[in-house]
């Protein structure tokens, strides 16, 4: 197992606003983070992990957006696009499976129409939960 980052914040889309609350810790099983809008939907995109990179790539366009705004469930500390699908993360008790790369999200323009080709392939990735579990913020993630 190796220490590759930790999670900064944790969100879930509300199920009757369908806007994004941050929380301090959330609860997954195999249909995705329990009390998210997603849940039981997809399961192989029921989590989506985005890097405090995409983030820091805005920032040269003068494009400055609050964290959650890329619909991201966590937002961590460590840039793992490069993982080939398939790989598993162990944060908190939890273990999550990378399964797609976010796809452009023209949604995205709300804030600023540069960003979905600024972020086409840097928004994030998709994870599934195979082992439930709990993750709070500030949990190390371990590369399994």
């Amino acid at each position: 197992m190796e220490h590759i980052g930790k999670v900064l914040s944790l969100y879930i889309s509300d199920t009757v606003s369908s806007s994004m609350l941050e929380k301090v810790s959330v609860e997954v099983d195999t249909k995705g983070i329990i009390g998210d809008k997603h849940y039981d939907r997809d399961v192989e995109r029921s989590i989506l992990i985005t890097s405090l990179a995409s983030y820091t790539l805005l920032l040269p366009h003068n494009i400055h957006i609050p964290h959650s705004s890329l619909g991201e469930n966590l937002l961590i500390d460590y840039n793992p696009y490069h993982l080939p699908l398939g790989t598993q993360l162990q944060i908190g008790n939890a273990i999550l499976e990378i399964t797609q790369n976010c796809t452009l999200c023209k949604h995205l323009a709300i804030h600023d129409k540069r960003i979905p080709k600024l972020l086409k392939d840097d928004r994030g990735i998709f994870a599934k939960v195979v082992q439930d579990g709990k993750i709070k913020k500030d949990d190390h993630i371990y590369l399994l």
